[in-house]
């Protein structure tokens, strides 16, 4: 048996007319950000409903923030094994089990009786979406074409702001004890998003698998079938003749890579992509879950904003984080990624300096300071779906899913946990001159992302994802010194 293949899969997706059948896999794999969106700024405005003897749950404070914490260990924990998972057993079967997990914890959260069912429905929620991060940007990323590749992953990813926006408005109707009893409409939260969900699982399931995926995974055949019936369904829709390709790349059927290939890959053939997605990942969870997460606190603490009122700020806050990939989105294929992600990542910790200036002289108002946020997020959130879009290019499809959970824990880690219990501790002092040294650190922060982009940034706009990062399984003589920065791996896949 032969177990070298040639194989044109890769040139044959990426010169594929933009289709309705693009469209159902953005909206089968991208919605669920919505969902992601809506849930955690409905659970973010009700911790006081928690802590409410009427919410049915009397949760304490420390509860309610431990409950927050087991959600960000459940994403770490979940992306990491869902992520490993992804790129061992393929990324169908993963996108249909982390969305079958989230919403199953999502609906049993509804029902919960106490602090500690709460708290593990959180923790399993939190799994389910952590997995969907890996699974689902390794999965739209293959599938796209090549020229389109940047903004697509911009939609998807800040789309999450659009279910943001959704979320916050609801909670001004879930929470209005004049409308739904308080033990009922913060139930009723969790069960909406799981309906929802359920509609986007029905689509997931017509999606195929990866035909990258097949293909390094000894099933080139099967990959050459299937996007010949993509290819039947796109010129069957568009009418667009398409022209043949001699474009190939040589593979050699392997085993699955283990955790010592990913080191190894991560650490010695790639440690400036490496560097560039840790300066990233962290700067741009640092930034998002310092200021978002305690916007609440600030509004009340400084501007009197009750939590009932709050919902109201967060719309404009999420919309500027949503319509930031949407209109700077096409820049990233036509200008370019290392220029887009300098400019999202300089520019929103500019503004988020002026802002803490501005704050600390006590000249903003509550309306003025979201209308700041929401230009500081207006490039932030650009940046934060770029982050994801580099790391799913510049890492061979081999560990594509795994890359992106390794840096996913990482900058949720730090971001999700030192970030906000920084923060807290800055808004609790009530001196808004220690809010802004907040600001100005988070500011920092990003800024060292759009400084690592400048140094290790890989221009990878309307580039092929094999030639910015050959297939482990690739043979010696399809790999090009230009797609190492390091050494290249001799472990053998395991």
């Amino acid at each position: 048996m032969n177990d070298t293949v040639d194989t044109d899969v890769p040139a044959r997706m990426d010169r594929l007319p933009w289709s309705r059948w693009h469209w159902t896999v953005l909206l089968g794999l991208g919605a669920v950000w919505i969902l992601d969106g809506l849930e955690v700024t409905i659970v973010g405005a009700l911790g006081a409903r928690l802590t409410d003897p009427t919410g049915g749950l009397h949760l304490t404070d420390a509860q309610v923030g431990l409950a927050a914490s087991g959600y960000v260990a459940g994403a770490v924990l979940g992306s990491l094994g869902f992520g490993y998972l992804a790129d061992r057993f393929g990324r169908k079967k993963l996108f249909l089990s982390t969305l079958a997990v989230y919403l199953a914890a999502t609906v049993l959260t509804a029902f919960s009786p106490g602090f500690l069912w709460f708290l593990l429905m959180r923790m399993a929620t939190g799994a389910g979406i952590g997995g969907e991060y890996a699974a689902i940007n390794s999965a739209v990323d293959e599938l796209v074409p090549a020229r389109v590749r940047g903004r697509v992953d911009l939609i998807v990813n800040g789309s999450y702001w659009l279910g943001a926006a959704a979320g916050a408005a609801l909670t001004l109707v879930l929470l209005n004890p004049a409308l739904l009893p308080p033990n009922l409409g913060w139930r009723l939260a969790f069960g909406l998003g799981a309906a929802l969900g359920v509609g986007i699982l029905i689509v997931r399931r017509n999606l195929p698998e990866s035909p990258r995926w097949l293909f390094t995974h000894g099933r080139a055949d099967d990959a050459d079938r299937l996007v010949g019936r993509i290819e039947h369904l796109v010129t069957e829709k568009t009418g667009h003749r398409l022209e043949p390709v001699d474009d190939t790349i040589r593979v050699k059927r392997r085993g699955t890579a283990g955790f010592g290939v990913v080191g190894v890959t991560l650490l010695r053939t790639y440690p400036r992509r490496t560097l560039l997605g840790l300066g990233l990942f962290v700067g741009q969870a640092f930034l998002y879950n310092a200021v978002y997460f305690t916007q609440a606190l600030v509004l009340g603490r400084f501007f009197g904003v009750s939590d009932a009122a709050v919902g109201g700020y967060l719309i404009p806050l999420a919309l500027g984080s949503f319509c930031g990939p949407i209109v700077l989105g096409k820049l990233f294929d036509t200008v370019g990624r290392r220029v887009m992600i300098t400019v999202s990542y300089l520019g929103s910790g500019l503004l988020l300096v002026g802002t803490g200036v501005l704050f600390g002289q006590g000249l903003l108002s509550a309306n003025t300071l979201t209308a700041a946020w929401s230009a500081v997020f207006f490039l932030a959130s650009a940046g934060a779906s770029a982050a994801y879009l580099t790391v799913s290019e510049v890492f061979p499809l081999e560990i594509r899913a795994m890359a992106i959970a390794l840096f996913y824990s990482v900058g949720t880690g730090l971001g999700g946990i030192v970030g906000p219990a920084l923060f807290g501790k800055l808004v609790e002092s009530g001196e808004p001159t220690a809010v802004a040294v907040g600001y100005y650190l988070g500011a920092a922060v990003m800024m060292v992302g759009g400084i690592a982009e400048i140094a290790f940034g890989i221009e990878a706009a309307q580039r092929s994802l094999e030639d910015i990062a050959s297939p482990l399984s690739a043979t010696p003589d399809e790999r090009g010194p230009q797609q190492r920065d390091g050494r290249r791996s001799t472990l053998p896949l395991s």
